[in-house]
């Protein structure tokens, strides 16, 4: 049965939670896609709400640092009508040592709707999913190396929105690969949409010996990586994830992988840059292309609030 193999899935192959792009229909990810894009006009509107989410609560569990991530689920969510709470873990129960587990079923006892959970323990989110109530839905925000599906689905949409279409496209994945949740949320959603060709790029120590196997080119050097590239996603070095000397320097990195307006000329005319924040500038990309007409990534942020009311809206059964 198709509610076994993917925890995400209901019976009827519906989603009632998101924890990862990996696994996940085609039809799936497309029904997200469309329904952010009748959700990116609510931003343009004078009152920028609508009532899909009233009388619904929304709980947002943040046990790793996040300001765009979390602030961005905030505005959808009320932009959905719901009620928000921010819970402050730092001064939360699971400060004083209560279990991931009891401090989810304490507040769903407060009526919990949906919890939108990041946390630096890859599975996290999948653990509290087979812990609620039926009606409770679970959104990953991001677990440990593992999956940062929202962000994946946004970088779909961005892409979506450019290049209208995926089956003639390369992407070129590029930097802290290792360490990336987004990297693995975007192949995995790359190949599932058709894209033919998905490049990841990075020095050996930052690329997992598996890449090959998830269906990717690897490449170790960036002229390589992004010759002839219609996307360009770049990736931040994640220092506070690296253990041991993994480069001999930012600068080092940023002279043999730091994308410059140069080094873009070798991807194609119309290539679009991305990246899914924050930003290192001079050690993974250089300021002139940021800022660049061939930037993407402020308009990432824009339409990764659209992104968000999609998932809250169809994981709770109230898509428009």
């Amino acid at each position: 049965m198709l509610y076994r193999r993917n925890p995400q899935l209901n019976k009827n192959g519906e989603l009632i939670h998101l924890l990862s792009t990996e696994g996940l229909p085609k039809a799936i990810l497309t029904q997200i896609l469309d329904a952010a894009a009748n959700f990116v006009s609510v931003s343009h509107r004078e009152v920028k709400k609508v009532p899909l989410l009233r009388g619904k609560s929304v709980f947002n569990l943040f046990f790793e640092n996040s300001t765009r991530t979390r602030t961005t689920f905030e505005i959808a969510a009320k932009r959905l009508s719901a009620d928000v709470i921010n819970l402050d873990i730092a001064r939360s129960s699971a400060a004083k040592g209560e279990s991931l587990l009891d401090t989810i079923a304490n507040l769903s006892a407060m009526a919990a709707d949906i919890f939108v959970v990041r946390h630096s323990e890859s599975g996290a989110p999948y653990l509290i999913a087979q812990h609620v109530a039926p009606h409770v839905h679970v959104v990953n925000a991001g677990d440990g190396r593992h999956a940062h599906p929202t962000q994946g689905l946004l970088d779909m949409y961005t892409i979506r929105h450019y290049k209208k279409d995926f089956s003639n496209l390369t992407v070129a994945i590029v930097g802290d690969v290792l360490h990336s949740r987004v990297a693995r949320s975007d192949i995995h959603a790359l190949t599932t949409l058709g894209c033919p060709e998905v490049r990841v790029v990075g020095p050996k120590t930052l690329v997992p010996a598996d890449m090959a196997q998830m269906g990717v080119r690897v490449c170790n050097t960036l002229e390589e990586g992004i010759k002839d590239a219609d996307v360009v996603i770049m990736l931040r070095l994640q220092n506070e994830r690296m253990s041991g000397a993994l480069l001999p320097s930012s600068q080092e990195f940023f002279k043999s992988f730091g994308l410059t307006n140069d080094k873009l000329q070798l991807a194609r005319p119309d290539a679009i840059v991305m990246h899914p924040g924050p930003i290192n500038r001079g050690v993974e990309i250089d300021s002139a292309v940021v800022d660049g007409v061939q930037s993407v990534i402020l308009p990432q942020v824009t339409f990764g609030i659209a992104v968000r009311m999609a998932v809250m809206s169809i994981v709770s059964g109230n898509e428009p």
